[in-house]
């Protein structure tokens, strides 16, 4: 079988791939019999494939030429899997610990092969809607979030490979203008594709609709988004991206990536943590009530922050004459370096808490709901929980400047009541 055009594979099309393919089959030692293929994608937006035979193992992603969650009538661009091969091979190149190895991309097919995260590795999600705690959750986050946007900004960069880096993302336009529609447009405004836990949240969704103060906000973050070229962000950092044992975190699905503002990236993953915080108390039962679990969201919140502040000014401090964003020959004492890094990391705290707060309304009022509270079977329960979590985000978008600390932010969202 020819593969010279793009065709979506199914589990018997995908075999012939790989046996077409010197970079799949030899992963498997060439021992192409009785070979185990299962499609497990449960996103919105791709065909995944876990392959695995006796001599090896890898997972296949296809990109299909429109949003899979709801079909053909919404057309994407396949080109995406392009994005993310290259997101993927550079932010394993800086963080490999934390990103799986790319095998294969074949543009064509818009399809890449990589290493299979085998169990017990679970999607972070569904371990927070389990409870199960990660003890090197907020280290390994931390670490791969400073490596990844301190490495891929002006700060390690000069202004011409930042630009060359900058324009061969500029492409990724379609997944940016998907992330601009569904994050910074349609939960302000009345779109066919909004939902919202019914009749429970209809107020509620209105609400957001008619906030004055909330729209100006979501604008300016709307275009911090669109024209700040400060990092290589991965696009879209939920817990749905992150898969997790107690010992191993592993970065997926990059295909949103393009350069923008860093805060975008730790404000999703943090957002999440918060949207699974409030999420807690549609899970408790009588065996459980869930209570130290969200204390130890709030705890990873916090480290994750911390941690990461102090990583990010530590690979700062050792590459200070790396970068064309502060020229030592300008930023040339201990004091002015001082002042420019507690303005940059001021400065990104409150970028991170309106990226974040936008990232949970749209997980509410948007089109894509999130399993942490989808989960919750029962509607006033699950309606009350987003609820106090739409509260808290309204809250951090409009106020986030107010905030001069994490630990202000933990105290915030055990206010909410």
């Amino acid at each position: 079988m020819a593969f010279s055009e793009f065709q979506p594979l199914n589990d018997k099309s995908l075999v012939d791939y790989i046996k077409a393919t010197p970079s799949l089959s030899s992963k498997l030692k060439d021992h192409l019999d009785n070979l185990t293929v299962k499609e497990v994608g449960d996103g919105n937006l791709n065909f995944v494939f876990i392959v695995v035979g006796s001599h090896g193992s890898f997972v296949i992603k296809q990109a299909l030429p429109y949003i899979r969650c709801i079909g053909e009538s919404w057309p994407m661009t396949k080109e995406r899997a392009y994005f993310e091969a290259l997101a993927l091979r550079e932010h394993g190149r800086l963080s490999p610990d934390h990103v799986p190895e790319v095998y294969h991309f074949d543009r064509t097919m818009s399809l890449i092969g990589m290493r299979y995260l085998e169990p017990p590795h679970i999607i972070l999600r569904k371990g927070l809607i389990a409870g199960i705690e990660y003890p090197l959750l907020a280290d390994h986050m931390s670490d791969y979030m400073a490596r990844t946007l301190f490495h891929t900004s002006l700060l390690y960069h000069n202004t011409t490979d930042h630009r060359k880096a900058v324009a061969e993302f500029c492409g990724n336009v379609e997944l940016c203008r998907l992330t601009e529609q569904v994050v910074f447009s349609d939960p302000y405004k009345v779109s066919e594709y909004n939902r919202w836990t019914s009749p429970y949240l209809d107020s509620d969704a209105e609400a957001v609709r008619e906030d004055n103060a909330l729209k100006l906000e979501v604008a300016e973050l709307k275009s911090l988004f669109c024209e700040r070229a400060q990092a290589l962000i991965h696009g879209d950092l939920h817990t749905g991206s992150v898969m997790v044992t107690p010992d191993s975190t592993q970065v997926i699905d990059p295909e949103f990536a393009f350069y923008g503002p860093i805060g975008f990236d730790i404000g999703a993953f943090l957002g999440n943590l918060i949207l699974a915080f409030f999420a807690q108390d549609g899970h408790a039962d009588e065996q459980n009530d869930r209570k130290a679990y969200k204390a130890w969201i709030l705890r990873i919140i916090q480290n994750t922050w911390n941690l990461f502040h102090k990583k990010f000014i530590a690979l700062w401090d050792a590459n200070k004459d790396a970068g064309d964003a502060y020229l030592p020959a300008i930023y040339n004492n201990s004091e002015l370096q001082q002042l420019v890094q507690d303005k940059y990391i001021k400065e990104l705290l409150h970028d991170t808490l309106g990226f974040g707060a936008a990232k949970m309304i749209r997980r509410i009022v948007g089109v894509a709901h999130v399993e942490d509270f989808e989960s919750i079977t029962d509607a006033s329960k699950r309606s009350g929980c987003e609820r106090r979590a739409l509260e808290f985000a309204k809250l951090i978008l409009k106020e986030r400047r107010k905030f001069q600390n994490i630990e202000e932010v933990v105290s915030a969202v055990q206010q909410i009541q």
